[in-house]
């Protein structure tokens, strides 16, 4: 019997390419939106969560999916432009982080799940973490689903949106709580440390390769996956975590994707993304 017929690693694959899909595409507009910070603050957050989980008794993958949920809804209510939201996640994860080591302190046993959320656990997957994965996954594909037009001009003009009635704070903060669903899948593979490896690095290296905002998705999706699943081959025939090699992979491709872009004339880089932005504005705007 080969290691891919026992069933936690079979547990650990399907959790992986639901994780790969649902980072890949919300990757996109995380880049888009300039949120990287964002879901740096959202993960450290669920860190917290996981503690204080630990702390009470209960699976730390609930805690991690209540407190991310929450610090998102708190994040979009508080601050919508860019500056002003900065300045909230900040404050949110500083407040978090100092919780998180209280209830660490406060644990009366060494909080092992707590800490497997900062470096990931995708071997530990059980089967009801694997049911979970699949409804907060479907919840949150389909959420952005709705949304995606007035997000989508949202993010390409703000101001002119604003103008046209969309609600910019109610569509940011749905966005945001769709992050926190994607990030507490995402700690599950690479760990709070390790977020942007699938939350923003295959986004930015699916840019980097073409302007086409449907092929950017799709191309994220698979460089997602692509690491994803390479990284557990790998780290099933070595001792080396699964982490390191999704985070390689991924960086790889990045790399690989600005040597390519290096060779395309930057004239036509950025005539080909100005003319996306403009087709999606008047895409949504006529949808709108």
């Amino acid at each position: 019997m080969t290691l891919w017929h026992y069933a936690f690693v079979q547990h650990a694959l399907l959790a992986g390419i639901i994780t790969a899909v649902l980072a890949g595409i919300v990757g996109t507009i995380v880049t888009t939106r300039n949120m990287s910070f964002a879901v740096h603050g959202v993960a450290e957050v669920g860190f917290t969560g996981a503690a204080g989980a630990v702390l009470a008794g209960l699976p730390a993958g609930v805690g991690v999916l209540a407190t991310t949920f929450a610090a998102a809804a708190a994040i979009g209510v508080l601050g919508v432009r860019l500056r002003e939201r900065d300045t909230v996640i900040g404050s949110v994860q500083a407040f978090a982080v100092g919780l998180g080591v209280l209830f660490l302190a406060l644990s009366p046993r060494y909080a092992t799940e707590a800490f497997s959320i900062l470096f990931g656990s995708i071997l530990a997957v059980t089967t009801d973490d694997l049911i979970r994965s699949l409804v907060v996954g479907a919840i949150a594909l389909a959420t952005l689903g709705v949304i995606y037009r007035p997000l989508l001009f949202a993010s390409v003009d703000p101001d002119v949106a604003e103008a046209r009635g969309v609600p910019l704070r109610l569509v940011s903060t749905i966005c945001l709580l769709v992050l926190a669903l994607t990030v507490a899948e995402a700690v599950q593979v690479v760990g709070v440390i390790l977020i942007f490896t699938l939350l923003v690095i295959p986004a930015a290296t699916a840019q980097r390769i073409t302007a086409n905002p449907d092929r950017v998705v799709l191309y994220s999706v698979g460089i997602a996956l692509v690491a994803t699943v390479g990284g557990l081959a790998c780290a099933l025939y070595t001792s080396w975590p699964v982490s390191f090699f999704v985070s390689t992979f991924s960086f790889l491709a990045y790399l690989l994707a600005r040597a390519i872009s290096m060779r395309t004339p930057r004239a036509a880089v950025r005539s080909a993304g100005a003319a996306c932005s403009a087709g999606g504005r008047q895409e949504v705007t006529k949808a709108s």
